[in-house]
């Protein structure tokens, strides 16, 4: 870890007292009425929007309890979080994070108490360490939570804001609108995505409309990724229908724009280590940005090995950038494939029976591979490759709501 605050401008006394915030939002405890803030995002552009993006969030109870230093001097989390794969990490928070009324000239202003060096401040900060930030907006007269001002009518205003802060990345929510429609009014998703692009820096958009008016079929045109299902709760039941409600917009997923069905429900209790791999294989393969939804700080050591699995990381963050789509379905078998770069294709074995294993099998035309193809098989959970070659088909026992996952690379045949 490099010397925490020295890139950061300012005076020394500057420098420790946005050391001191910096280990106050690292350490402040959880609770069910949390703020929502302290977010890790992972991308591999510049502008975070080439590929799905990985995200650590942690839960604090109230900017009181950032400021009044709870838990202070531990920020173990937020580097470990990070160390889990792509070239760029993110950082940065969600709702609640501004003063409820603008300044006199029409501003946003960050929480005096919260933030009192200001956002530009913490920004550089984030950036001495290697890190981008990631700012809260939402595409209404309040926020979610009604703490502060959204940027319906303030959009160039903000994105000017915000570019001169130092942010590199947006997450737009889309509550107290007056119940306009996202694309009924200029001044909503259109302003805001063309003053993002006029601000002077590229600012990844994260677009949340829940799905409500299908925006797979036109958030390209706006943002870099959209929110096509409604919040995931933390059970099996939601988990497996949210990836049904995605997987129907996979052709609309590509290279800068990606379809979200919401955050990761891994570590949250509700479901078996089992279940948890079969949620975030099926995340990985749809190209979904990776929103750990989960304590970091109190994981367990299940719970990080799948969220640090690399070679599953790596099939989510893969070049070719294609979705992964369900190609056949037999009673509660699925079989899930992708294309990814250098010839290679992933395959998801995925038994959604409640009690009963199965033998799943995979044929080659299920998974777009051509017949008499020879290929070597990654088993990308239990990090090996299996012995000899698959041709024409492969076939594995699956145990109940648990599934397999593997990478296929063609096998090349042995030179005389």
């Amino acid at each position: 870890m490099r010397e925490r605050g020295r890139r950061l401008g300012g005076s020394p006394a500057d420098r420790q007292a946005t050391d001191v915030l910096w280990r106050r939002l690292a350490r402040a405890r959880a609770s069910e009425a949390a703020l929502r803030i302290c977010r890790l995002l992972m991308a591999t552009s510049a502008g975070g929007a080439q590929m799905g993006r990985l995200t650590v969030r942690a839960w604090i109870p109230s900017s009181q309890a950032i400021a009044k230093g709870e838990g202070e001097g531990d920020e173990r989390w937020l580097w470990h979080g990070g160390h889990t794969g792509g070239t760029g990490m993110w950082w940065g928070w969600d709702d609640c994070w501004a003063e409820p009324k603008r300044d006199a000239t029409g501003n946003l202003v960050a929480n005096t108490k919260t933030f009192p060096h200001g956002i530009k401040a913490l920004a550089d900060y984030v950036h001495s360490k290697g890190l981008k930030l990631g700012i809260y907006s939402d595409a209404g007269f309040q926020t979610c939570a009604k703490a502060q001002s959204g940027s319906l009518g303030h959009e160039e205003q903000d994105a000017k804001t915000f570019a001169a802060w130092g942010v590199d990345y947006l997450k737009y929510d889309n509550c107290n609108n007056g119940d306009l429609k996202p694309l009924e009014s200029s001044r909503r998703i259109y302003l805001t995505a063309k003053a993002l692009m006029k601000a002077g820096r590229p600012i990844y958009f994260s677009l949340y409309e829940w799905g409500d008016i299908h925006p797979a079929r036109w958030g390209a045109a706006y943002g870099n990724s959209w929110r096509t299902t409604n919040d995931i709760a933390g059970n099996w039941e939601s988990m497996i229908a949210t990836a049904d409600q995605n997987e129907v917009w996979a052709e609309y997923a590509r290279p800068g724009g990606w379809n979200d069905p919401d955050m990761l429900e891994v570590g949250n209790g509700a479901m078996t280590n089992s279940e948890y791999v079969v949620h975030f294989s099926l995340w990985a393969m749809s190209k979904a940005p990776l929103i750990i939804g989960c304590d970091v700080r109190h994981m367990s050591q299940e719970t990080y090995g799948i969220l640090a699995n690399k070679e599953v990381i790596a099939v989510n963050q893969d070049p070719l950038g294609v979705q992964g789509k369900k190609v056949r379905m037999e009673g509660s078998n699925e079989i899930w494939a992708a294309p990814l770069s250098d010839y290679r294709t992933a395959v998801v074995l995925l038994n959604r029976h409640a009690t009963d294993g199965a033998t799943i099998t995979a044929h080659w035309d299920d998974v777009g591979l051509p017949a008499g193809l020879a290929v070597e098989a990654r088993d990308l959970w239990q990090h090996k490759t299996l012995d000899g070659a698959f041709t024409d088909r492969m076939a594995f026992d699956v145990a109940a709501r648990s599934c397999r996952m593997f990478v296929l690379r063609p096998r090349l045949p042995m030179k005389a």
